[in-house]
């Protein structure tokens, strides 16, 4: 077979007697797409390893298993929220898709299918997105999250093509930092868990599974990652050559929850109910009147934000009637009583499943179809409970020093 002519930025590294071919690939680019597929076919790889996590290499192998996503489920483990953020950076790629005529992540496509085909294995060796998310959320300042999340749906208002220098920086760069491009440009927190920590997991995940083991490893990254795994792998006596299992650990984790947003709701609702007593130890016109404006602001901010998403009439009646009562439960929240009754009421259907990525790179989408509907439903509902308990507390704070 005739040998391939290099084109993408690529470099070789030999650990542990095994030789990696770091291959630097345009995640917009249909020459990568080409040149993966023509490096695989060459034979002279025994392994191909992707830069692809579990999740996402079943998203692009099998775009049905949206269908089966139990939507309950979802909500009910609190996950709603990230759901919807993974759906917002798909629905860029898809915009991205629709200009270039190139689908982000072609390329790792390729690389699978034509592993498969040669028999060579196939290792996955990014980080799980949802891991890498929540280290993003968790990496900037509270205040700067609401850029952060900000900058992540803005994409779906504005219908403007992508520009010519974002669609360059994705031919030299990483899909996830461009889709943060606004936010990331010259921040050190996020640049962290986007790219370098990425990169020394990526490296770790090859020293893991491959080195020592295989003789000739491909490696499909975007190239942006090449430099700083082609560094993580050289480096001689780092974590990443001695101990690759505890740096995937280490990387892998959560950070851990700050304690006093976890604390603040029972804080809140102790002063709430100390302030009903008050009232009530004033007199019994004071005390129901203070229960008349909790029901009325955080039950009515919570509809609202169901009217918002174009919730259901009896999920509205709902969310009016759950909200005064789960804001002083913490442990169940506004939004899931909600999502679940429009659940009940609006049953998804295949279809809206099937449809459901197409639907959300429209910003009328996310309205028209039930899942991502009902995901608004869950967002808006909690955003409305959240906003009322507090406005409400402080209209309680406001009678009792005026009786």
């Amino acid at each position: 077979m005739a040998e391939t002519t290099p084109s993408g930025p690529r470099r070789s590294v030999v650990v542990e007697g095994t030789e990696f071919t770091l291959l630097g690939t345009a995640h917009v680019s249909k020459s990568s797409v080409d040149e993966v597929t023509a490096e695989v076919r060459s034979g002279r790889y025994d392994a191909v390893a992707i830069e692809l996590c579990s999740g996402r290499y079943q998203a692009l192998m099998d775009p049905s298993a949206l269908e089966r996503m139990d939507l309950f489920q979802v909500l009910r483990r609190g996950q709603g929220g990230m759901v919807a953020a993974s759906l917002a950076l798909g629905a860029y790629q898809q915009r991205l898709a629709e200009q270039l005529g190139v689908e982000p992540g072609a390329e790792m496509k390729a690389a699978a299918v034509e592993a498969e085909a040669a028999g060579a294995e196939i290792v996955l060796i990014d980080r799980d997105v949802g891991v890498t998310l929540r280290r993003v959320y968790h990496s900037v300042p509270w205040w700067q999250r609401f850029s952060l999340l900000g900058g992540l749906f803005a994409g779906l208002i504005t219908r403007e093509q992508v520009s010519a220098e974002d669609v360059e920086r994705l031919k030299q760069g990483d899909i996830l930092e461009s889709t943060f491009r606004e936010v990331a440009m010259g921040s050190k927190a996020l640049y962290e868990p986007l790219i370098a920590e990425r990169d020394r997991y990526m490296a770790a995940r090859l020293v893991q599974e491959c080195a020592g083991r295989c003789d000739r490893v491909l490696v499909v990254i975007g190239a942006g990652h090449l430099e700083g795994m082609t560094r993580a792998l050289q480096a001689e006596g780092s974590d990443t050559l001695l101990d690759p299992e505890s740096v995937i650990h280490t990387l892998a984790k959560t950070p851990p929850r700050v304690r006093w947003p976890r604390v603040l709701p029972w804080i809140v609702v102790a002063v709430i109910l100390a302030g009903f007593t008050l009232g009530f130890s004033k007199g019994a016109d004071v005390g129901w009147a203070m229960v008349g404006d909790w029901v009325l602001i955080n039950g009515g901010l919570s509809a609202l934000g169901v009217i918002l998403a174009t919730g259901h009439p009896v999920t509205v009646i709902g969310a009016f009637l759950a909200a005064p009562l789960t804001s002083i439960n913490p442990t169940i929240g506004a939004g899931f009583v909600a999502a679940a009754i429009e659940l009940t009421v609006r049953h998804p259907r295949i279809g809206d499943f099937q449809a459901l990525r197409t639907a959300v790179t429209r910003w009328h989408g996310w309205w028209t179809n039930r899942v991502a509907r009902t995901l608004l439903v869950f967002l808006f509902a909690t955003i409305g409970s959240a906003a009322g308990t507090y406005i409400a507390g402080f209209r309680i704070f406001e009678r009792l020093v005026g009786a």
